[in-house]
């Protein structure tokens, strides 16, 4: 199906595999070894399917692994290097964060936060953010943490839903050279909800602000807080965060994941994946408001004793170069980011990128959708200079960490551009038919996964109900992730994209993904979306944008009939789109995924919704205009 690249870091423990296929159960007892427990759990795992709770009985504490037992050996170690948008800069150990994390927890308990209570984090990607989070952890409180970008709307309904007592937030933050007032947002979102009892608020712009009667100040109560809070003692299912994940409509899922399971999984894949050593300087680019900033930026680099790189900003801010000048600056060994970031890159051209040294450079990684072969290429000639790994993970923000990626911690094994290749031990995942059966190789079909797992979600907060419909109605007893996959002759999976994001075209469905990847393969293509637009001959007519690389000359017609030859010839004449128009930029969320769900709005003439999310509002602009111009045309020729 591709090419393969046999390159990995020497490392092959055939014996893990082997343990983890023959009882998967008794594999990851062992795996939950690695971390420091109070006291044993009784079973290690009690599935009342769809409901796995793990190490029962078992007492362990986040903050309690991700810090105190690192500072025999590593207090002095860096443990974040932090870099502000406006060129500030810190580095705090892990001594310094344990002081930190200490002070604020008794902060938290100062102003009546208790065991089970919830504490909202709406701050921006700065160090105080990790350290509310571990404080959270360290008193059992749960915290819910509030990506910076989200408007007042949003905040209102995750806050009311979660009933926090406390909000954390910041009077601004910077996002491209401009200062978001994160206060005034909280503000609005919380009028008249008298269960929020106190706002605690961190100087990070030092804009002006309005301080009301429930308002504190993080320095001030930092300053007065003590620095003994020995960590509490906390059952391994005890829920650790509520992460709320938005649809294009209805009320956000608040994902509850417990600890002891989950930190279990984060510290066995971070280890297998990143193949981490004590010398490494680890970069992951997710905001901590994504689910992949909570699992690696905050709590996997930590429970391993890493050093990690954070950055506050935008990836291209003030210039395309702003990455590579970070990685060169802290000499990174390990880069972890997106494929929408990449394939930003590539249309600045490899000039960028070659101009620094990134030879500190060992191992490459994506998240957070399926890498195109072309792009993952680009990553590897260009910025790994044919010497890195490349791990393409898939995951969610329910399974709570990877469960597809290489592993060159673990095994050397050839690499195909565009596969997330196998499973990661303990875990059982395939490809099946509308009627669970199991497809022949290289046949589309719907990803499960057959057995619980340590990071799995505990359940939806407060909706088990809609937890066991939403996951686990499809297929008995198996997890439905909702996305399409296949797998090769390899035993290789492909993920081709959302089940639900199907373009459906005189019958038949076409994915998204699928599309894109093979319209951005073409040489002047740096990026593509494409969606679909009610037809009343064909139910729906698919429409793409296309963002061409720097310095592309040649015609767009040139260009619109070479990318329609590609799809006929790689998918197939039904995939050809009714229209192809050529954009600037794609409308994407501060994290960097493009918003399919804005496309299909504006294509459907449907409200738009909430864009409080959105990198660039000029991008709206111009997709909307692009659609009127599309549906003046297709007017015209009916």
């Amino acid at each position: 199906m591709s090419d393969t690249y046999n390159i990995g870091l020497g490392n092959n423990d055939t014996d893990t595999r082997q343990k983890a296929d023959s009882d998967f159960v008794s594999f990851w007892d062992d795996q939950a070894k690695n971390l420091s427990w109070f006291s044993p759990w009784e079973k290690t795992l009690d599935w009342n399917p769809p409901f796995a709770r793990w190490f029962v009985g078992g007492t362990i504490n986040a903050s309690y692994n991700a810090l105190d037992v690192n500072q025999d050996t590593k207090s002095q170690k860096a443990a974040i290097l932090w870099e502000g948008e406006n060129g500030d800069s810190r580095i705090i150990t892990y001594g310094e964060m344990l002081t930190h994390v200490k002070k604020f927890s008794n902060v938290l308990k100062s102003l009546g936060v208790e065991k089970g209570d919830r504490v909202t984090l709406y701050l921006p990607m700065i160090p105080e953010l990790p350290i509310a989070m571990l404080a959270c952890a360290r008193i059992g409180a749960t915290h819910t943490v509030i990506f910076s970008g989200f408007s007042a709307t949003s905040i209102r309904d995750r806050v009311d839903d979660s009933k926090s007592k406390v909000i954390v937030t910041a009077d601004g933050g910077y996002r491209r050279g401009k200062i978001v007032k994160l206060k005034e947002v909280v503000d609005e979102a919380i009028e008249g909800f008298d269960f929020v009892k106190n706002v605690v608020i961190v100087e990070r712009t030092k804009n002006e602000i309005i301080m009301n009667s429930k308002d504190k100040l993080w320095i001030d109560l930092m300053n007065d807080a003590s620095e003994n809070c020995p960590a509490e003692k906390l059952d391994s299912v005890h829920p650790l965060y509520i992460l709320y994940t938005s649809g294009t409509t209805g009320k956000p899922k608040g994902v509850l994941h417990g600890t002891g399971g989950y930190l279990t999984h984060l510290y066995s894949t971070f280890k297998w994946a990143f193949d981490i050593k004590d010398t490494d300087v680890f970069f992951c680019t997710a905001d901590i408001g994504w689910v992949t900033g909570h699992s690696y930026v905050v709590y996997a680099p930590l429970l391993h004793g890493a050093t990690e790189i954070m950055y506050e900003g935008a990836p291209d801010f003030p210039d395309a170069s702003r990455m590579w000048d970070i990685l060169e600056k802290y000499k990174a060994t390990i880069f972890y980011t997106t494929p929408t970031a990449l394939r930003m890159f590539m249309k600045f051209g490899d000039d960028i990128p070659n101009s620094f040294d990134l030879s500190t450079l060992r191992l490459l990684g994506t998240v957070g959708e399926p890498i195109n072969p072309e792009v993952w290429r680009w990553y590897y000639k260009t910025i790994g200079k044919e010497k890195c790994p490349i791990i393409d993970t898939w995951w969610q923000t329910e399974t709570g960490g990877m469960l597809i990626s290489p592993l060159p911690g673990l095994e050397t094994i050839p690499l195909k551009p565009g596969s997330g290749t196998r499973p990661i031990p303990g875990v059982n995942i395939t490809v099946v038919d509308e009627y669970g059966n199991d497809v022949e190789p290289n046949t589309k079909g719907y990803l499960v996964v057959k057995n619980p797992w340590p990071g799995m979600l505990l359940t939806l907060w407060d909706d088990d109900e809609k937890y066991k419909t939403v996951y686990w109605s499809k297929y008995e007893n198996c997890y439905y992730p909702g996305d399409y996959a296949l797998k090769d002759t390899d035993g290789y999976l492909w993920l081709l994209g959302r089940a639900d994001d199907v373009l459906k075209v005189a019958g038949h469905r076409i994915g998204t993904a699928e599309l894109e990847s093979c319209i951005v393969s073409h040489d002047d293509v740096a990026e593509s979306a494409v969606c679909g637009i009610p037809d009343e001959l064909k139910g729906e007519v698919i429409i793409a944008f296309v963002v061409l690389k720097e310095g592309v000359d040649t015609e767009t017609k040139v260009l619109e009939k070479e990318i329609v030859e590609k799809i006929r010839t790689d998918i197939g004449a039904i995939a050809t789109p009714k229209q192809i128009y050529f954009v600037s930029k794609l409308p994407k969320t501060r994290s960097g995924k493009i918003m399919r769900r804005l496309l299909k709005a504006i294509g459907n003439n449907e409200k738009i919704g909430d864009v409080s999310t959105l990198e660039d509002g000029a991008a709206v602009t111009e997709v909307q205009t692009a659609f009127d111009e599309i549906q003046k045309s297709i007017k015209e020729s009916n």
